[in-house]
């Protein structure tokens, strides 16, 4: 579990490490904002489109290799990124990074289900989900700390290094839970076999939408505050790295209790109450922001909907993929396309505006969570009339 852990936290680490030093670094390149934050845009996309890949392949050559190809290609395009002075090559870079860190999403997951289901398989990925959201605790923490004595250049040295940790722990202690006589031909035709199979079931679809709008919110925010809270309220790279890692901090406890709740509330009333607590703390950040209220209440506002990630998709995640523990990759990989996919297209939008204004990260945030909560509701109903947890085809 620690070491499918440290795997899924590739993304967060890429991510989340450099994100004091993205203002330093559009400065030094003499970029703007949203030439900025493309680097974010290009190695969410990647993460989405690796997932594609990475989770079928996993269906097909078991889960240790793509695992390992992953964490390896991942350390040296971090190496890449910290070398370069071009704008296009690091952009390319972070795709690539993506690319590569998306195996340790979607394998890992992929992972839980050849093992366990039901709310066996939603504490497991509870586990596994605050086991990876330690890297929201320490790495804006570390990144922080890192500028101190060197530029967001050494952030990526730093990257690089930890995904070499990555490769080596995972040759080492691994274990392969996919044996041969589960395996099947996978690949991109695997997707193309499965997704329709996955389109037609439309608790599935929602399900995903859920996690992939949760998500989106999660990465306005991820996108947002380096700027909102350093360069609008005029807090230091570790002033913000500490906020952060508060946020960080609430991801792990929320999600570690609301696992603990599992069994005493269904998953569905579970999913509901996170997407609840996400939308109010989404609104606080835009009310704060339009009455002009200072940065505490937005502070508090992020809070609550940073920290609620982890309780929501341990549950919808299970939710989704518990019904096809025979194409367990490729399910992963639609679930991980669509949350990083809608990241991908949100992180730019809070951007959108210039510099000065928190009003469209607080928008987006607002309309991401709104929408994840009417699905969420719906979700809830139809489970209520028919609770059997099986593929309901679309009419």
């Amino acid at each position: 579990m620690i070491v499918l852990g440290a795997l899924s936290a590739a993304g967060p680490l890429s991510h989340d490490t450099y994100l004091p030093g993205l203002p330093d670094l559009a400065k030094d390149l003499g970029i703007g904002t949203s030439t900025a934050q493309l680097t974010l845009t290009a190695s969410l996309a990647g993460l989405a489109l690796g997932q594609l890949v990475a989770g079928p392949m996993s269906d097909r050559l078991g889960r240790r290799r793509p695992l390992i190809a992953g964490a390896t290609v991942f350390a040296v395009a971090a190496l890449v990124c910290g070398l370069t002075s071009s704008v296009p090559l690091l952009i390319g870079a972070r795709f690539v990074q993506g690319l590569s860190g998306a195996a340790g999403v979607a394998v890992s997951n992929a992972v839980i289900r050849d093992r366990h289901a039901g709310e066996r398989m939603a504490r497991e990925l509870s586990v596994l989900l605050a086991i990876s959201s330690i890297a929201p605790v320490v790495a804006p923490v570390i990144g922080g700390g890192i500028l101190t004595f060197t530029s967001w250049r050494g952030i990526f040295g730093f990257v690089a290094a930890t995904g070499a940790v990555m490769a080596l722990l995972t040759a080492a202690r691994l274990e392969e839970t996919l044996p041969p006589e589960r395996r099947h031909p996978g690949g991109l035709h695997a997707v193309r076999v499965a997704f329709p199979r996955l389109r037609r079931d439309r608790r599935f679809v929602g399900y995903a939408l859920v996690t992939g709008l949760s998500f989106g919110a999660m990465f306005a925010y991820i996108a947002g505050s380096p700027f909102v809270v350093q360069d609008i309220y005029g807090a230091s790279s570790l002033e913000f790295a500490a906020v952060f890692a508060v946020n960080g901090l609430g991801i792990v406890v929320v999600g570690r209790a609301t696992a603990q709740l599992l069994g005493r509330y269904s998953m569905h009333r579970l999913m509901v109450a996170a997407c609840c607590q996400a939308w109010l703390g989404a609104a606080i950040v835009l009310v704060s922001w339009l009455a002009h209220a200072g940065i505490w209440p937005l502070l508090v506002g992020l809070f609550l909907t940073v920290s609620c990630i982890t309780a929501l998709l341990q549950n919808s995640m299970t939710l989704a993929m518990e019904p096809y523990p025979d194409i367990a990759g490729s399910a992963s990989a639609i679930v991980g396309v669509t949350r990083f996919g809608i990241g991908a297209l949100c992180a730019p939008l809070v951007g959108v505006a210039g510099d000065g204004t928190a009003l469209p990260m607080a928008l987006v945030m607002v309309g991401l969570t709104s929408c994840s909560l009417l699905l969420a509701l719906g979700l809830q109903r139809a489970h209520l009339r028919t609770p059997i947890n099986t593929p309901i085809p679309t009419t």
